[in-house]
């Protein structure tokens, strides 16, 4: 039996081995770590920059806020409730009169699918949203429910819904059933090009 005994009082160490066998990793690692480091303050320095913008728009939210409530307190005193009313009354008149019939009907023409057609349409004011509703007839579902489709994919309607349907009394022949859709009508919206 042959032992292997070092009674050296420095044993024999391969450094080069373990530089050859760990370094490139060591420097790898070394490089992975400066890049982290480098995202993280990058990171850091966008947060710090998205914060500082998002205070200042939240004082500017705050002073327009405050002017806001300084104003109706001023329209809400006995001697301008006149003129208040006055303003309401004005500015819904002038609402009204910014629905453009012509432009619902341009609206609508390209979409509307075939054997069905518009009956009514009333347009009313709610919660500041121009909203419609429309009465089409048609001989089948589908056509109503492609309607809607086509108006969900308009930037002129937005969440239209197919409610009530009947069966058509009228004396248009061929349409044998009505359908109501509500939807919400965005005339300031650009029209798109085709």
């Amino acid at each position: 039996m042959r032992l292997n005994i070092n009674l050296a009082t420095q044993p024999y160490q391969d450094a080069r081995q373990f530089w050859s066998r760990w370094g490139l990793g060591l420097i790898a690692l070394g490089l992975v770590t400066l890049g982290l480091l480098y995202a993280v303050s990058l990171g850091w320095w966008a947060a710090r920059r998205d914060l500082n913008t998002i205070s200042r728009i939240q004082e500017a939210i705050q002073r327009r806020d405050k002017e806001k409530a300084q104003a109706q307190e001023i329209l809400g005193r006995p001697e301008n409730r006149t003129m208040r009313d006055q303003s309401q009354f004005l500015n819904d008149l002038i609402r009204r009169k910014s629905f453009s019939w012509t432009g619902v009907m341009a609206d609508l023409e390209p979409m509307m699918p075939p054997q069905l057609h518009v009956v009514s349409i009333e347009p009313e004011m709610k919660n500041n949203e121009l909203q419609i509703k429309m009465s089409v007839a048609g001989q089948t579902r589908d056509r109503a429910i492609e309607l809607v489709k086509h108006m969900e994919k308009s930037p002129r309607f937005r969440n239209p819904l197919l409610g009530v349907e009947s069966a058509n009394q009228g004396q248009t022949p061929g349409d044998a059933e009505r359908f109501e859709i509500s939807a919400v009508y965005l005339p300031e919206v650009a029209r798109s090009k085709p």
